[in-house]
């Protein structure tokens, strides 16, 4: 192996230093039993964070508009109180929120069904901390729906 080939397996990951040797990972959600395209396969991260930064901006409108008098500063705060509540009444009734939804996404359990309320929770309060959603395993699925033990896929 000369050096160059070194150095492209180095920049370009282990995941892809291992397909190099032959290691087959298959696709994203395959090891869940989810679809590799269409619907009810494994959403993709462009997706998921166009509906994040969508139903920030409906939080944020809400909160500067509803809750924080016309101040800009507590506006973010109040933003952060309305996004636990959007997510627990429309990820815990409906399964989704209105981000999600216009971008046709859906959080469901691991092995299909909704999120039970106490599931929903764990998964919001740990999105809310930013570093769980940031962690990704090879599902594509964050950290944050790890511990709540769902999936997000599309409609």
């Amino acid at each position: 192996m000369d050096n160059r080939q070194a150095m492209g397996s180095w920049l370009s990951g282990p995941r892809a230093a291992a397909e190099d040797m032959g290691v087959d990972f298959g696709y994203r959600g395959q090891q869940l039993g989810l679809p590799e395209h269409g619907s009810g396969s494994v959403a993709r991260p462009g997706r998921r964070i166009a509906a994040l930064l969508i139903d920030w901006a409906l939080c944020m409108l809400i909160a500067y508009g509803l809750l924080s008098g016309g101040k800009a500063n507590a506006a973010s705060n109040w933003a952060l109180l309305v996004f636990l509540v959007l997510s627990l009444l429309t990820v815990g009734t409906v399964g989704f929120t209105p981000g999600k939804r216009l971008l046709g996404l859906r959080v469901v359990a691991e092995g299909g069904g909704r999120l039970s309320l106490p599931r929903v929770l764990v998964r919001t309060v740990a999105l809310m901390i930013v570093i769980p959603a940031a962690i990704w395993d090879r599902d594509g699925r964050g950290l944050h729906d790890r511990l709540a033990r769902a999936v997000q896929v599309r409609i």
